[in-house]
This record gives structure tokens, C-alpha cells and sequence, in this order.
């Protein structure tokens, strides 16, 4: 049998974005704006099985690198207060191996700017499958994609 293990880890990732907390809050809130902004980076793919946004909803999505193996992350919002918080905890596989699980916390503050978000996850690392700086990396690569995006739809109206 293959050795087990737990890393415990907390990753927190902060950006300030010059858009309101309520254009920030919307791009996490439907599956048509997520889908915008949060692969990771150009050969990476993302499909949404469920989304339902609401406390006691949740979401399936499939991700990866295109032509790689498929990550799934299940996820159940434990609360949400519009314009200002996100709290989910989930699970993710690679394939049919558990490789994560944890809770995900997305504050908006308004500031100076438009909006300061931190993004906390604390997490299980599982069997050493996933490692916290993998995760800090996807996390920031995602936040920088919605900086753009947000900067892009500003620019457009």
C-alpha cells in the first residue's frame, strides 16, 4: 500500500483591481464570467458541470491542460455576502485520485483604487498529489487573468 500523508498549508493571495467590488463580485458569479478569467494560462481548459451560486449551492468543474490529465474540483458555497464574500470548500482530483481538499475565503474590500481582493485557501494536501506552491501559482495566475479581463471590459464600455 502507498504511503499516505497530509500537508496542511494557508495561501493567501491579494490584487487591486481598478473596477467596484461589484464588477469583481460578478466575475466569480455566473459560470459565463468565470469562464472568462479563471484557466490558469493559455493550453489550459475549463467546463463547468454544475454551478448553482447561492449558500448550499455549488459547482463541478473540469480542468487541465489541453491534451493533459483532467483535474476536477467539487465545491459547495458555505456563504456569500453580494459584493463583498466568497466562502466554499472543496475537494479536488486529478482523475479518480483525491489530491486536495479545503476551504477557499474571497474578500472584497472597496479602496482608493476599486476593489482590494484576498483570497485565502486553507488546504489538505493530500499523499503529496498537489503541493501549495502549485496552488499559490494557479491562484495568482487566475487573479492576474481577471485583472485583465477587468481592465479589458473597462476599457470596451
Amino acid at each position: 500500500m502507498a504511503e499516505r500523508s497530509v500537508k496542511h498549508a494557508t495561501i493567501v493571495v491579494e490584487r487591486t483591481y481598478e473596477a467596484t467590488p461589484e464588477r469583481v463580485f460578478a466575475a466569480w458569479s455566473s459560470v459565463e464570467a468565470l469562464l472568462r478569467w479563471n484557466a490558469m494560462d493559455e493550453g489550459w481548459y475549463m467546463a463547468y458541470d454544475q454551478f448553482d451560486f447561492r449558500v448550499g449551492g455549488g459547482e463541478i468543474c473540469r480542468f487541465g491542460r489541453t491534451g493533459g490529465e483532467t483535474y476536477i474540483n467539487t465545491s459547495t458555497y458555505q456563504d456569500i455576502v453580494p459584493n463583498r464574500r466568497i466562502i466554499s470548500s472543496g475537494t479536488m482530483k486529478r482523475e479518480t485520485t483525491s489530491i486536495s481538499s479545503g476551504v477557499v475565503t474571497v474578500e472584497l474590500t472597496p479602496d482608493d483604487k476599486g476593489c482590494h481582493l484576498v483570497l485565502t485557501e486553507q488546504a489538505a494536501f493530500l499523499d503529496d498529489e498537489d503541493k501549495p506552491e502549485y496552488r499559490q501559482a494557479g491562484w495568482s495566475s487566475m487573479l492576474d487573468n481577471l485583472g485583465k479581463v477587468l481592465k479589458n471590459e473597462t476599457a470596451s464600455a
